[in-house]
Formats: structure tokens, sequence, C-alpha cells
């Protein structure tokens, strides 16, 4: 895989607004990996796109309506047949971790790179 200013080539991208500068140009030295699926158990439908691009309809689906209002996104994500979209790029903060801290440091935003894989915490992934 090769990066073009910090995106991916060959991947699809769907550009997040949920996004913005890393301080300092911190650099990520932090992969924090998620488990995503819209709605919860369901896979390969456009929602996660809609999530991370603020386009989620929230009479979609009764669950969306607790959760369309989140301006959330994450860099990547690794569908369950293998692709990956991309949201973020990587010299960007993507607002993935939230409230956080790792070995001490706080807001793992700012120097990590979110992975979402499309999954549950409780089926088995593919």
């Amino acid at each position: 895989m090769q990066l073009e200013a910090g995106w991916l080539t060959g991947v699809k991208r769907v550009p997040s607004p949920h996004c913005d500068a890393r301080p300092d140009a911190e650099l990520p030295s932090l992969l924090v990996i998620h488990n995503i699926s819209l709605p919860p158990g369901e896979f390969g439908g456009p929602y996660i796109d809609q999530l991370f691009t603020a386009t989620l309809d929230p009479q979609a689906h009764p669950y969306f309506q607790d959760i369309s209002h989140l301006r959330v996104s994450a860099h990547c994500l690794i569908r369950r047949d293998g692709g990956i979209v991309q949201y973020v790029p990587f010299d960007k903060r993507a607002w993935h971790a939230g409230v956080s801290q790792f070995a001490g440091r706080e807001w793992c935003n700012d120097f990590s790179i979110g992975i979402e894989l499309e999954g549950t915490d409780t089926l088995p992934f593919t």
C-alpha cells in the first residue's frame, strides 16, 4: 500500500468532516482498533459511511435515533469482505477514541490512527 497526501492509494475514499489537525504536527504512535456494525449485528450496508459523514437518517432504523447526532469518524474501515474505506487522511486527527488515555497520555485521537473492523464483540470476524 502507498500513501498520497495521507490517503491510501487504490481504496475507496469517503471524506469525513469529523476530523481536524493534529496538535503541533503530532505523528501517530498508536493504532486503535475498534469494531462497528450498523445497525448492530448487520453488515454491508451504507450506514457506517453515513454515520462518519453526518448523513445518517435517524428514521432509517430505531437504533439510529440515538447515534445520528454523533460526530465521529475513523481513519479507515475494513469491511468483512476485506475492502477498505478511508474517511480521514492519516496526517489528520480522526474523532474515534473520545475521552481516552494510553500509557499515561490523554486524548488518544491526538496521536493515534483509528481503524474500524466491520464486526461486533459477539460474532466471529471473517
